[in-house]
């Protein structure tokens, strides 16, 4: 797979009752202490999770976060070198814009766009 998917995340409203959900079904843990783009969650409410690391090294990391004013939605991001470029092909195509780039305090550049379908979908990259 040329781009693969590199990241899911599940947002909601109240992303401490949604860690503690998927932490008792699925056993996962999280980490609230890093940060992300504010137009990804609110600060301090995103928990990063690596649930998918097997023994085989299968599976991809996630998060959880959101708050009050954030919508309700689980989406995956793809790995692509530009999300400028990336985005600007998907408007291109038939897709619309709904977030960035932004680029999150760790240096990650992140977007959200809605396909044809209407499915939210994330970028993310180096710039």
């Amino acid at each position: 797979m040329p781009r693969p998917v590199v990241h899911f995340e599940i947002i909601g409203e109240n992303p401490e009752a949604l860690r503690n959900y998927y932490s008792a079904l699925f056993e996962w843990d999280f980490d609230v202490s890093g940060t992300v783009a504010p137009g990804v969650s609110a600060s301090n409410q995103y928990g990063f999770t690596d649930p998918g690391r097997n023994s085989e090294g299968a599976g991809i990391s996630g998060g959880v976060g959101g708050g009050s004013t954030y919508e309700s939605r689980a989406l995956f991001y793809v790995g692509v070198p530009a999300v400028d470029v990336a985005l600007a092909e998907a408007e291109r195509l038939g897709g619309s814009r709904l977030m960035g780039p932004q680029t999150s305090p760790s240096g990650l550049v992140v977007a959200h766009f809605r396909d044809p379908a209407g499915n939210v979908i994330g970028l993310a990259g180096p710039e």
